[in-house]
């Protein structure tokens, strides 16, 4: 009897240490997006950095962050002064400031997980649609921004993804206008602890250059 129980003890153990699995069924396109790129792994991070980098032309711009989402106590680096600050407390003008510049930066870093942070966000049903850069048929979700809060109410976004539910790339429409006022390529993933990142974006003719360097993800230890 001793041993039926111990072998439904460990029986029972070996279950609950099991990996849950994410049924891709019971996701919606938005979900399905962010698992794409190891949404499941995200509550194991405790620090990201990165650096944002923009080229337009012979001008280069760049500034650094390192955030801790789990207290959500956020660094810039910039011009080699650091402002750090914590989104939940009330914001000086240049945390405000720098708040902004977080959440446009961090956008392109982690949109797909965006997708499913985001409050107010209405999507539509996937098509198959000729990408503009690209001209690859590939399959485009559109989410638009509602006027609930957030910096850009309005906004609508056409991402472009593949078999694999990857974004190869998108589409910025502000005020969710017909016309494309950016796009640009999703390229060069590379996987940081489970993490996947789109480390290079650029527009059609190359001229315009938004990437990431320093990526760093530190991740909770078991």
């Amino acid at each position: 009897m001793k041993q039926i129980l111990l072998l439904f003890s460990i029986l029972v153990l070996a279950l609950s240490c099991k990996k849950k699995e994410v049924n891709p069924k019971t996701l919606n396109p938005l979900e399905k997006i962010a698992y794409a790129n190891g949404f499941e792994n995200w509550k194991n991070v405790e620090e990201i950095k990165f650096t944002f980098n923009v080229d337009r032309d012979t001008a280069h711009f760049e500034r650094s962050w390192e955030w801790k989402p789990k207290t959500d106590e956020i660094t810039l680096i910039k011009n080699g002064e650091a402002l750090t600050f914590k989104r939940s407390q009330i914001l000086s003008d240049a945390e405000l400031a720098a708040d902004k510049n977080f959440i446009n930066d961090v956008y392109w870093l982690l949109a797909p997980f965006k997708l499913v942070w985001d409050d107010g966000i209405d999507y539509e049903e996937p098509i198959m649609e000729i990408a503009p850069i690209s001209k690859d048929s590939l399959q485009k979700t559109t989410i638009t921004y509602t006027n609930q809060g957030g910096y850009t109410p309005g906004d609508a976004y056409d991402f472009y993804v593949d078999k694999n539910n990857e974004v190869k790339e998108w589409v910025y429409r502000e005020d969710n206008s017909t016309s494309k006022c950016m796009m640009t390529t999703w390229e060069d993933y590379k996987d940081f602890n489970g993490i996947k990142i789109a480390t290079m974006h650029q527009n059609e003719n190359g001229v315009f250059k938004l990437y990431f360097t320093n990526i760093e993800v530190k991740v909770a230890k078991n």
